[in-house]
């Protein structure tokens, strides 16, 4: 008997190798909640097989489910700019997201991005665990708050507690800032000048912790 859609996740999908390049392919047949029906594409993370650093946002946008890769919209741009002033090397970062497929609705010509649900997240989450665990990367960096609640429970408040290191079994040191989508989204230039300059610092602290090693 096959199994219920609701009952399948990422980990009916998984190679018997594992491996990185493996894990990739597998991803872009993964049919194990139904975001497949509407992105063009599995986005699966990029980045080094032992990056130091492990970014994960909410899900791919618009121009990374046209290309098929993460982070290459305006908040990947973003966060290139961000990560050179805070002195972190991206070629030592690997990049992802808790959902693999662009989840949207029409808004005119537009796709606009549209959260996923619970069920979405934990479907898919298989697939960033088994990132984690071929990467080894030493800081994690939640960006906004559906990856945040995904690795650090249902209650983690990224306002509260952006910036700061938590106690987890997944890497030596995790933290939480905002995603820069937000930043994308604030309402005038001085308000994104000073919400890039707090997400700057954010990754000042990862930067710092990368010196020590």
């Amino acid at each position: 008997m096959s199994k219920d859609s609701s009952d399948k996740s990422a980990a009916d999908f998984f190679p018997d190798r594992k491996s990185l390049k493996a894990f990739r392919e597998a991803a872009a047949d993964c049919k194990g909640c139904d975001l497949w029906k509407r992105g063009t594409q599995t986005v699966f993370g990029e980045g080094p097989r032992r990056a130091e650093v492990l970014f994960v946002g909410d899900q791919p946008g618009n121009e990374e489910d046209l290309t098929g890769k993460p982070f290459v919209g305006p908040a990947g741009r973003l966060l290139n700019t961000a990560l050179v002033e805070a002195g972190i090397d991206r070629d030592r970062t690997y990049v992802t997201n808790i959902v693999k497929h662009f989840k949207w609705e029409p808004r005119g010509k537009r796709r606009i991005h549209k959260k996923p649900n619970a069920r979405e997240v934990t479907a898919c989450r298989p697939w960033l665990e088994a990132e984690i665990s071929l990467v080894k990367p030493k800081v994690i960096v939640c960006l906004g708050a559906t990856a945040a609640q995904a690795l650090l429970g249902s209650k983690f408040k990224v306002s509260k507690q952006r910036g700061q290191f938590i106690e987890s079994t997944l890497a030596p040191y995790i933290m939480a800032t905002v995603h820069p989508s937000s930043i994308l989204r604030a309402p005038d230039d001085e308000t994104r000048r000073i919400e890039k300059r707090e997400f700057i610092n954010d990754l000042k602290r990862v930067a710092g912790v990368l010196s020590k090693s």
